[in-house]
């Protein structure tokens, strides 16, 4: 079951806080520190210019390890954005293939939550859940960089559940 991330969300400074509060404490109960491999598959780059938004000081998800890799065998959640294309798609299903479990997908923006401008283009696979399981939707075009924080939020609860459930067997 796939999770939504609601679109109107206050960007009030208890609302930040409280986000940084949850990803410190999921990201000790983990052990660890999330890693994350965005992917394009082919957006328009307005959710990609938010997901760095995120990622800068502003927001700073990096001092909680929240951090962009090269390579999806170091991550531990996909960043997808973009309407998934014919010329992505072998792309997208690699990467999601060489992500180690437990992994979890985020779907960021509209284009791969239900196709956005794009919905029943003949060019593109939307949306992204046809192509690869999709954990977290975080709609939005493009998404605030507190929605995509929600997200990840919302991708280590569920990544911690797995965890839970992986260690009781």
């Amino acid at each position: 079951m796939a999770i939504t991330v609601p679109a109107n969300r206050d960007s009030t400074s208890p609302e930040r806080e409280r986000l940084e509060r949850r990803i410190a404490q999921l990201c000790r109960f983990i052990g660890r520190s999330p890693w994350v491999f965005h992917i394009n598959s082919g957006s328009c780059n307005g959710c990609d210019i938010e997901i760095i938004a995120a990622l800068t000081p502003r927001y700073d998800a990096e001092r909680f390890g929240v951090k962009l890799v090269g390579s999806p065998r170091h991550a531990d959640i996909l960043l997808v954005t973009g309407p998934v294309t014919n010329q992505s798609l072998e792309r997208v299903r690699l990467a999601y293939e060489q992500t180690p479990e437990p992994k979890m997908v985020i779907a960021v923006g509209a284009c791969p939550t239900g196709g956005g401008v794009f919905y029943e283009s003949p060019f593109t696979n939307a949306p992204l859940s046809n192509v690869i399981p999709v954990d977290v939707y975080v709609p939005g075009c493009p998404p605030r960089p507190e929605a995509i924080l929600q997200g990840v939020v919302l991708a280590l609860e569920k990544l911690v559940e797995k965890l839970k459930g992986g260690s009781e067997k």
